[in-house]
C-alpha cells in the first residue's frame, strides 16, 4: 500500500492513488482520447516501465480499464473508468490553477468548451447558493467517518 494508505483522510487517500509523478497527465491524455499505449508513451515521453506500472495501479485502483481491441496479436487501449471520469473535474481545476499561477510562456495551452458551446474556466461553487467555494468561504468539519489517526488530527472527534 502507499504511504497515505493508512491515513483516514479522503485527500490522503485521493492522492495515493491518482498523485504519483506521471499519474495525472496519463489520465489527462486518456481524457483527451489517447488510448493506446504506443501514444501514451509517445505523447508524455515516459519510459514504458514507468508507464506500465503507472497504468497498473491505476487499474488496480478501478480508474482505468484495459480493453481489447484487436486478437491476434493481442492489442489493448485504455479507458477511465467511471471512476477515472469523476477525477476530470479535479483534473480541470488543476488546469485552471496552473493557467492562473504557473502558466507556460505564451498563455494556457488549452482551452475549456462546454457542452454548451462556450468557452469556461472551471470554479468549484455550492450547489445551494451558487456563491464560490474556496479557502475563504469553507469550513470543513468531522464527517461521520472522522476517526483517531495519521494526518486526521484537525477533524478527528475527541474520545
Amino acid at each position: 500500500m502507499n504511504r497515505f494508505g493508512d491515513m483516514h483522510c479522503s485527500i490522503a487517500q485521493a492522492v495515493g492513488v491518482v498523485a504519483e509523478p506521471w499519474t495525472p497527465l496519463i489520465l489527462r491524455d486518456l481524457f483527451l482520447g489517447l488510448r493506446r499505449f504506443d501514444q501514451l508513451s509517445e505523447d508524455l515521453g515516459i519510459s514504458r516501465n514507468l508507464l506500465t506500472q503507472r497504468l497498473e495501479r491505476l487499474q488496480a485502483a478501478g480508474v482505468v480499464e484495459k480493453v481489447a481491441y484487436q486478437e491476434r496479436p493481442a492489442r489493448h487501449e485504455y479507458h477511465l473508468t467511471e471512476a477515472g471520469r469523476d477525477i476530470v473535474p479535479a483534473l480541470i481545476t488543476l488546469m485552471a490553477w496552473g493557467d492562473r499561477w504557473a502558466t507556460p510562456p505564451g498563455g494556457p495551452p488549452a482551452l475549456l468548451i462546454h457542452s454548451c458551446g462556450r468557452q469556461f474556466t472551471p470554479e468549484v461553487t455550492c450547489p445551494h447558493c451558487g456563491g464560490a467555494a474556496g479557502a475563504d468561504t469553507i469550513t470543513m468539519v468531522g464527517g461521520p467517518g472522522a476517526a483517531q489517526g495519521p494526518g486526521t488530527m484537525v477533524l478527528a472527534k475527541p474520545d
